[in-house]
């Protein structure tokens, strides 16, 4: 038994076929370039399996998203960076990559962080208790059902067939590459001076620090990939790019975790 599904596509009207025991809960994604402009439309829903949410370390539950958004396909490299908030870009698949918590360090909390402690003091999700509820995807769902990655996309990049994973919001290529292409932040050494105390342990974002180096990635997870710059995502830290080179288009970056 199946169904139509009627969706507005780039000023289009296309009917889906959708089986009807997968109506609700299967991924949908169209990518139109056109206009200079490489343009997704999808419902947020992964291609792939998923953990179990909720979970003891997540409270909610994947739902379908209504997510548009465009980048350009001839991102300029500047000198200055913008540092990600919200979404950093978005999967060949349709999920969001977003690389930060919404939890800061908070004295106060009986978790020891909150959307409302200090910020100065950020938490990172790696670093965190139970990793809020991370599933095998290195991904979980925020508080509007998104679900969306913070690192490395296991089932993702077993599927896929090159090392392209996805885009940033100012239009350069991610990709992750297992061998050869290493981070250049590295945790700082010492104890914490203020805040929570204690040595840098990696719990907090403000643990790492930028230091580079010969053949290093640079501080946007960023490096040359067959003669034309990218980002990738690492297995240790920032694993996502935390800043963009490019001009990031306005569907990105956005403060608000969902």
């Amino acid at each position: 038994m199946s169904r139509l599904k009627e969706v507005g596509i780039f000023g289009f009207v296309v009917f889906l076929l959708l089986p009807q025991n997968l109506a609700a809960s299967s991924n949908q994604i169209v990518v139109k370039v056109d206009d200079g402009q490489r343009c997704f439309l999808t419902n947020g829903i992964p291609d792939h399996p998923t953990g179990d949410f909720p979970n003891r370390g997540n409270p909610n539950t994947i739902s379908e998203q209504e997510i548009h958004v465009c980048v350009t396909t001839s991102p300029i490299k500047k000198q200055s960076i913008t540092q990600i908030r919200g979404t950093l870009g978005i999967a060949i698949n349709g999920v969001q990559f977003r690389p930060n918590t919404a939890g800061s360090w908070d004295p106060y909390s009986r978790r020891g962080h909150s959307r409302h402690g200090d910020r100065n003091w950020t938490i990172d999700i790696f670093g965190a208790r139970g990793r809020l509820g991370l599933d095998f995807n290195n991904a979980h769902v925020g508080r509007g059902g998104l679900y969306h990655y913070h690192g490395v996309p296991t089932s993702l990049l077993k599927k896929s067939a090159s090392s392209l994973l996805g885009y940033a919001g100012d239009g350069f290529e991610i990709h992750y590459v297992k061998d050869g292409k290493q981070s250049g932040w590295a945790l700082k050494k010492g104890n914490r001076p203020s805040g929570p105390l204690g040595m840098y342990d990696g719990t907090y974002n403000e643990d790492y620090v930028y230091e580079g180096g010969e053949g290093k990635l640079d501080q946007c997870n960023g490096g040359n990939l067959r003669g034309k710059y990218v980002y990738f995502i690492t297995d240790t830290y920032p694993f996502l790019p935390r800043c963009l080179y490019g001009e990031v288009s306005n569907d990105f970056n956005r403060s608000r975790h969902r």
